[in-house]
């Protein structure tokens, strides 16, 4: 699987909700019902843009060689010196990261990660174990997608689930 190079410079914000969608639209970008619904999050309206420096990591690389919760994960990376990206970082990576390999399978939902799937690491939008915790960047049949997952605080993610996190 491609990785983020590192790190990866990306301008997140600058853009209204709705130029957002359309630059997603335009990219070709499918999403899942969880990513309309954190789309829809207030989180979304325009900001004044920020450059980030976004790193990934599977989860042996924060020292997790059996997996990991969420909260796991986050506190890992903590400890070493990566931070959580602000929540609306994935659609712009989405479309930022073009390079992204096709997954290994074209299963787009089996109750656990999907193969090929990177996780942009964020705080939750809300404590609701239905609502979306987050959104996941694929490719699926050569379409990129921008998914939206939800799990409870005791899934654990495998060792070879990775991340995209930030540099402080």
């Amino acid at each position: 699987m491609s990785e983020l190079r590192e790190p990866l410079r990306l301008t997140v914000g600058g853009l209204s909700r709705a130029d957002l969608r359309a630059a997603l639209h335009s990219g070709g970008v499918l999403l899942n019902a969880h990513a309309e619904t954190l789309l829809a999050h207030p989180v979304f309206d325009s900001r004044e843009p920020e450059e980030l420096a976004l790193v990934e990591r599977d989860l042996r690389a924060l020292g997790l060689r059996d997996g990991a919760t969420l909260p796991e994960v986050y506190a890992a990376a903590e400890g070493v010196a990566l931070a959580l990206c602000p929540p609306d970082t994935a659609p712009y990576l989405r479309l930022a990261m073009t390079w992204q390999e096709n997954a290994p399978d074209s299963v787009l939902s089996a109750g656990r990660s999907p193969s090929g799937a990177l996780k942009v690491a964020s705080a939750p939008l809300a404590d609701d174990v239905e609502y979306p915790k987050g959104f996941y960047l694929r490719v699926v049949d050569h379409r990129p997608w921008l998914r939206g997952y939800r799990c409870d605080l005791e899934y654990r993610f495998a060792p070879e689930d990775r991340f995209a996190f930030r540099l402080p």
